[in-house]
């Protein structure tokens, strides 16, 4: 667990309704938690571990840092996704040098999708009710 009395550079990532607060602790041993869980029992897909490690092994940091996180809504998919944003936003603030590599490999872009509404008359947001000839 990361000693919050130590300094830390902070961002946040949002994807869908998810939204993820990122503190990235310098000098950790790579620690990863998420909602004060570890990340790998948080997300216990392998391809959402990864995604939360992938900015770090992009500029070469892993295991140099300690990381809390708390996201919150959404689904698992979007809060990893979320989760990793933050990260590379935080990553970011803290050496500008890093944005290259990250924004190269799509890290920094903001995924702006969301659910569209239902609208009145229909079954859900464009699915029409069942059309009958008599």
């Amino acid at each position: 667990m990361a000693d919050t009395k130590k300094k830390y550079i902070e961002a946040i990532g949002r994807r869908k309704t998810a939204v993820a607060r990122v503190r990235l602790f310098e000098g950790g041993k790579g620690n990863f938690e998420v909602n004060e869980k570890e990340a790998n029992v948080f997300f216990p897909v392998y391809e959402h571990q990864e995604m939360l490690t992938a900015p770090f092994a992009a500029v070469g940091q892993d295991g140099k840092f300690d990381v809390t996180v708390h996201v919150r809504g959404g689904g698992i998919n979007g809060q990893a996704e979320s989760v990793r944003l933050g990260v590379a936003r935080a990553l970011e603030k803290y050496n500008p040098e890093f944005r290259a590599s990250l924004k190269k490999l799509g890290f920094l872009k903001r995924d702006d999708r969301k659910r569209e509404r239902k609208k009145p008359g229909l079954k859900a947001a464009r699915r029409a009710p069942q059309w009958s000839k008599r």
